[in-house]
């Protein structure tokens, strides 16, 4: 086992580390930049180091900082966490160039499946079912036309190197198409540095259906069920669930199978998510995330598993803890983002948290370094933190989600409380049956 980890990360992912490495007994490393010195993971780490300025370029993402502040601490491996380096294979090798243990897949998955294309490919040689699209890069001109129309109208024109949301465009039509290609090439380019596009069979009313999956790259892998995240708000997800309310046993255990054979295949080590579109019954593979989710809590709630320690075992040489057959499913979660936004404008809303009370009582759990006096800063990613909710099914889980919103207080600065306490009173989040477009039709009539 590991001496002591760095956490590459900051926020409410940073503190869910450095709990997991105090429950191992491992001393554990914060980073952070000049704006995150009041963090709670700073405050609570064995250590501490400030690795560069407010910007992410200057610091969550600056590599030579974060392996010097790995060289002066001695940290003998990194956790990344998600978002920032987590999913950056170079950073991978270079970790492991300086004998750190990287805390992830190898760099070879996490570059395969970063790649949207040769993911599809990768994917569809594993057995597992694919959106129809092109089979590689797309160009201009009539090769582009001929693709979408053997494909069918409308299509989804995708980046390569994408992701939520960016470099990626709808073309109802064939007229659509020569403008929707430029836009989305000329986003890819400006988000990604890569402006490879690929054409896939738009779907009309999907849901976004996950499968959690964790190997030890020794040819042992399971699933943990999946994940509904079908909610989301210009490709971003607010609210995730499981198990999905979309999904009977036999065909839960029928693709979380399939995925997990795969996986055995790849001989992938450490957690990873393989994302599918569903619709009629038939699952489409979009792409695989070869790092933890923001949404694993959900996952923990229902098979008790904690995935931040498993991470953490595998990375250290030790055999995958369970089998298969070892993973039940018990009752039903519910994850809600919640946001410093404004709940109707959705403007990010940094600054001092006055008050800040979180929900509790059986069932409840809360993940956040928030704190009444922190004040939230206006350069990363608007999360102040996650209320996860958990019962013996659905209908208790939505009231005490209902319960749990109406406890939490926060202060100070705008949240989306409100708009989940909405949406739970909505017929058709109360009945499951909404679509990855639902949410975005309910703000248009709002």
């Amino acid at each position: 086992m590991f001496d002591k980890i760095l956490i590459a990360n900051r926020g409410e992912i940073a503190l869910r580390i450095l709990r997991a490495c105090k429950e191992l007994g491992i001393a554990s490393v914060a980073v952070h930049s000049t704006a995150d010195a009041d963090a709670m993971h700073v405050k609570l780490a064995d250590e501490s180091v400030c690795i560069g300025g407010p910007r992410p370029s200057d610091s969550y993402l600056n590599i030579p900082q974060i392996v010097a502040a790995c060289e002066i601490t001695n940290a003998d491996a990194v956790h990344p966490g998600y978002g920032f380096l987590a999913e950056n294979a170079r950073f991978a090798e270079i970790l492991e160039e300086h004998k750190i243990t990287f805390i992830g897949p190898t760099s070879e998955h996490i570059r395969v499946m970063g790649d949207k294309i040769e993911a599809k490919t990768t994917a569809k040689a594993l057995g597992l079912p694919v959106v129809p699209g092109s089979d590689g890069a797309v160009g201009a001109g009539g090769d582009t036309k001929a693709i979408a129309e053997s494909i069918g109208y409308p299509v989804l024109i995708k980046a390569a190197a994408g992701g939520g949301g960016r470099g990626m465009k709808v073309a109802e039509t064939a007229e659509d198409l020569e403008t929707a290609v430029s836009t989305a090439r000329a986003e890819a380019k400006a988000a990604f540095g890569d402006d490879t596009l690929y054409l896939e069979k738009y779907l009309g009313k999907p849901r976004h259906i996950e499968i959690q999956v964790i190997g030890d790259g020794q040819g042992n892998a399971a699933h943990l069920g999946e994940r509904d995240c079908s909610l989301q708000r210009r490709h971003q997800k607010v609210w995730e669930e499981a198990l999905s309310p979309a999904l009977n046993d036999d065909q839960r255990a029928q693709i979380g199978g399939t995925v997990a054979h795969a996986m055995q295949e790849m001989k992938y080590r450490g957690a990873g998510t393989v994302e599918f579109l569903y619709e009629n019954g038939e699952f489409y593979f979009i792409e695989m995330n070869t790092r933890l989710q923001v949404e694993h809590p959900v996952t923990e709630m229902i098979t008790g598993i904690d995935l931040v320690i498993e991470q953490i075992r595998i990375a250290s040489g030790a055999q995958l803890s369970f089998r298969q057959d070892d993973v039940t499913f018990n009752g039903h979660a519910i994850e809600c983002r919640i946001n410093a936004e404004h709940p109707e404008t959705f403007i990010p809303s940094p600054g001092l948290i006055k008050q800040f009370h979180p929900p509790g009582g059986l069932g409840v759990r809360v993940d956040s370094g928030a704190y009444a006096g922190y004040t939230i800063p206006p350069y990363y990613d608007s999360l102040i933190g996650k209320l996860i909710v958990h019962a013996r099914n659905r209908n208790e889980c939505l009231m005490r989600l209902k319960r749990a919103l109406s406890e939490f207080v926060i202060e100070g600065v705008d949240t989306t409380i409100p708009l989940f306490s909405a949406l739970i009173s909505e017929p058709d989040i109360v009945n499951g049956s909404y679509d990855i477009h639902w949410l975005e039709n309910y703000l248009k009539k709002s």
